[in-house]
């Protein structure tokens, strides 16, 4: 949950115990495309990885085919979701305090209760340190920041001002699936999303191909430097920015590598893969029937891929097209947005 993070940080403290496109085939029965998505033909192709980097949740690969859809050019953008909010008053999670009873529910029995100064609204946000720290403890890099939303990414002080198109971040996975409703699309599964990302291409393990992320030519907006200390950006960015910075994948759709990490429909179970693999060729997956992480197992958790500005090769390699990140429905970061589907 979006108050887990915070928690842990609280127990670790105190020692008490235990992180511009064109549209691609346009089918018959669409003879108008969708504005501002693309049309993702329909195929087969193999999900996972077997790679020396890929994580033990990208194993085994296995065969899927997704039928045709669409998927938006970018993902959503501040300006994008304030006209949803502005139309129907919504609020986001991370504007709503949470409470003790739903931070109770997911951390294992005998887990300390919080201290009630910290049930405030309020969100996770990255914190540069001013030194070296161990990359196993990310806690040196989340702050749990009171009056941290969509409008206000990094704390009361910041905004989002100037930024109309940039991804809109501090999103839920409530949050992001309650704005598909609206808008008339959906989430895209991760099947549906990996897919998407290859581009019409094979065998590649960035969107860009096969060769390393260039500090001296940016492929897609990571961090550059010494992570999480020293940012030297040498693309002239420090966080997120704007859409259609980058240059697109072979499909036409932009930021599906860096930037933000986006929120998929489906829970994350780690044995789901191997499950997957014993059907065959999976035909438009939808993910597990039910959530299991085995960090944090009282945790119900959704699927987010594709990384983010903070993610570098010394420590996340996020933004590589088979990386899978999981967190629960009601976490919001502000390196966390979404697109949709249909």
């Amino acid at each position: 949950m979006k108050f887990l993070q915070a928690l842990l940080l609280f127990i670790t403290i105190h020692s008490i115990g235990h992180a511009d496109c064109c549209c691609a085939i346009l089918p018959p029965r669409f003879p108008i495309a969708l504005e501002g998505m693309v049309w993702i033909p329909g195929g087969e192709f193999t999900m996972g990885s077997e790679s020396a980097e890929a994580k033990p949740d990208e194993k085994p690969t296995h065969k899927v085919k997704v039928d045709g859809f669409w998927i938006d050019t970018t993902p959503v953008t501040n300006k994008q979701f304030k006209a949803y909010v502005d139309a129907t008053g919504y609020v986001t999670t991370a504007e709503k305090a949470p409470t003790l009873a739903e931070i109770m529910a997911q951390v294992p029995p005998g887990t300390p209760e919080p201290s009630p100064d910290l049930l405030v609204p309020a969100s996770l946000v990255f914190k540069k340190s001013d030194a070296p720290v161990s990359l196993k403890n990310h806690f040196a890099w989340w702050e749990w920041k009171k009056g941290a939303n969509w409008k206000h990414p990094e704390g009361p002080d910041s905004s989002i001002e100037g930024k109309d198109d940039n991804p809109v971040v501090q999103i839920s996975w409530y949050d992001a699936a309650a704005y598909a409703k609206w808008i008339g699309k959906r989430l895209p599964t991760e099947a549906e999303w990996e897919y998407a990302a290859y581009g019409g291409k094979k065998d590649i393990t960035y969107i860009w191909g096969n060769e390393e992320f260039s500090e001296d030519k940016p492929q897609a907006n990571i961090w550059q430097g010494s992570f999480p200390y020293k940012s030297t950006k040498t693309d002239g960015y420090y966080g997120t920015t704007k859409v259609k910075t980058y240059p697109a994948n072979g499909y036409g759709l932009y930021d599906m590598s860096g930037n933000v990490w986006q929120w998929c429909s489906d829970l994350y179970n780690i044995s789901h893969y191997a499950k997957e693999k014993q059907s065959g060729v999976s035909v438009n997956p939808k993910g597990p029937a039910s959530s299991y992480d085995p960090q944090e197992p009282y945790a119900v958790k959704h699927v987010h891929r594709g990384g983010s500005f903070l993610c570098h090769p010394s420590y996340c390699k996020g933004y590589r097209i088979t990386a899978r990140m999981k967190t629960c429905p009601d976490t919001s970061l502000n390196h966390l947005g979404f697109r949709c589907a249909n």
